[in-house]
């Protein structure tokens, strides 16, 4: 084995080092120091998911209570009410939302979220529009206080223009499904959503979570009627 010599600077002084060829030509050694580097890299890689998946979830778990709350108390309800049932510390709840109105907004952002996945998940289904349309009905009857707040809105205010926006976009194609399978009226357009959302709100009259459930089963019943029977008369 040959020696191979090597000068390695220590505290400012070059010291004469020995090494073996057999050290410096093997091969096994380098991948080894790869693999801790990638080990070391990937471990970091796992703390910094683990940590981002733990604070999605208390994200979604303050999200969880507050729509809760503000369900059964409405919108000016007490945030206290909210940390408790997140059972999480007020420190956590304000990293995460500054205040009542960003709060509100992401309730309203998770829910044009829900309306995506739904959409998504039916696919290229032909009837996909009354079903987005009843699970918008749901979303009156399970929270009607968030549903009554963002009602009354005014419509210029940007994050509640977006969502309609979004949601006006997102329904673009089970429309055209829709249409083309004579399942609805041809003239029906993506800017009429604001309007058909407004006919379900009037579930909102409801005083209890059951009368709000047969206002809204009778409006989806009247509205896909009435869709479905002017598609059938022009046809």
């Amino acid at each position: 084995m040959a020696p191979v010599f090597l000068w390695v600077r220590s505290h400012g002084h070059y010291l004469h080092a020995v090494f073996t060829k057999t050290c410096v030509e093997q091969q096994t050694d380098i991948p080894v120091i790869h693999r801790l580097a990638r080990r070391t890299f990937l471990s970091d890689n796992e703390a910094m998911t683990t940590q981002r998946a733990d604070a999605a979830a208390r994200r979604a778990l303050i999200l969880d209570a507050a729509d809760h709350v503000f369900g059964q108390h409405g919108v000016t309800a007490p945030l206290d009410l909210v940390v408790e049932r997140a059972q999480v510390g007020r420190a956590t709840l304000y990293r995460n939302f500054p205040d009542r109105t960003a709060l509100i907004q992401a309730l309203l952002q998770r829910t044009v979220d829900r309306i995506r996945r739904q959409v998504e998940q039916l696919g290229d289904r032909d009837d996909a529009l009354f079903e987005v349309f009843e699970g918008m009905a749901q979303r009156i009857i399970d929270s009607p206080a968030l549903a009554d707040y963002w009602r009354a809105v005014d419509s210029d205010v940007p994050a509640m223009r977006t969502a309609r926006e979004t949601v006006r976009d997102l329904l673009e194609a089970p429309i055209a499904r829709a249409k083309a399978a004579g399942l609805c009226r041809p003239d029906l357009e993506k800017t009429d959503i604001s309007l058909i959302s407004g006919m379900l709100g009037a579930a909102l009259r409801g005083k209890t979570r059951e009368e709000r459930a047969q206002l809204a089963g009778r409006a989806l019943q009247l509205l896909r009627g009435g869709l479905q029977g002017a598609a059938n008369q022009g046809r």
